[in-house]
C-alpha cells in the first residue's frame, strides 16, 4: 500500500512539473520597473488629444530597431481606439436622428472606421519617449486631430451618399448639422473647428 502512494505521490509530482511555467510579475517588480514614469506612460495616453502609448523592450537589434517597434506598437493601438471611436459616433448619431436600418448604418461605420484608422497611421508621429528601469522603451503616438476630424466627415459624407436612400433621409432631417456635434463630442473639438470645411461639404 506504501508503495502505490509513493507511486501515486511520484507520479503527481512529475505531472505537476511537467506543467506549464508562468513568469509572474509582482506589484513591487510593476512599481520598479515603472518609477518615475511620466503620467502618458500610467494613463496609455496624454490628455486632449488623440494619442495612444506603444512599448518595446531594448534588445541587441539598437535602440532604433526598439524605437521603431514600439513606435507600431503604439499606432496599432491608436488606430484601434480611433476606430471604437468613430464606431461609438456613428452608433449615437443614427440613434438621435432615427436613420437608416442596422445593416446599411453598419457598413457605413464598418468602411469610416477602416479610412480613419489607415489616416491615424499615416497621420500619427511621436511625442514623447521615455525608457523605464527595466530597459523597456515607451512612446507616445499622437495624431493629428484636425486632419482626422476632417477626414471623418469626408469618409462620412462619402459613405453615406453611397447609400442613397440613407443620404436622402440625412438631408431631410438636416442632419449634417448633429453630425458635427456627434464629431465634436466624440474629438473634442470647438465647433467653429468644423463650421467651414460643414460649409464646403452642403455646397
Amino acid at each position: 500500500m506504501k508503495k502505490i502512494l509513493l507511486a501515486v505521490a511520484v507520479l503527481s509530482f512529475a505531472v505537476i512539473g511537467c506543467g506549464p511555467k508562468h513568469t509572474v510579475i509582482n506589484a513591487g517588480q510593476l512599481n520598479a520597473c515603472l518609477k518615475n514614469a511620466p503620467a502618458w506612460v500610467l494613463a496609455g495616453g496624454a490628455e486632449g488629444g488623440l494619442s495612444a502609448v506603444g512599448s518595446a523592450k531594448l534588445s541587441n537589434a539598437g535602440l532604433n530597431f526598439t524605437r521603431s517597434e514600439a513606435l507600431a506598437n503604439g499606432r496599432d493601438e491608436l488606430a484601434r481606439v480611433m476606430q471604437v471611436k468613430v464606431a461609438n459616433m456613428f452608433k449615437n448619431f443614427t440613434q438621435t436622428t432615427g436613420i437608416g436600418d442596422k445593416e446599411t448604418v453598419d457598413k457605413v461605420v464598418s468602411n469610416v472606421s477602416r479610412q480613419i484608422a489607415n489616416q491615424t497611421i499615416s497621420g500619427s508621429k511621436q511625442a514623447e519617449v521615455w525608457v523605464s528601469e527595466c530597459n523597456e522603451l515607451f512612446v507616445l503616438v499622437v495624431a493629428d486631430a484636425p486632419a482626422i476630424e476632417k477626414e471623418i466627415k469626408a469618409q462620412a459624407v462619402s459613405s453615406y451618399r453611397n447609400e442613397q436612400a440613407l443620404w436622402q433621409q440625412i438631408q431631410a432631417k438636416n442632419a449634417l448639422k448633429e453630425m458635427d456635434e456627434a464629431i465634436k463630442s466624440t474629438m473634442n473639438t470647438p465647433n467653429n473647428q468644423l463650421e467651414g470645411y460643414q460649409n464646403n461639404t452642403n455646397r
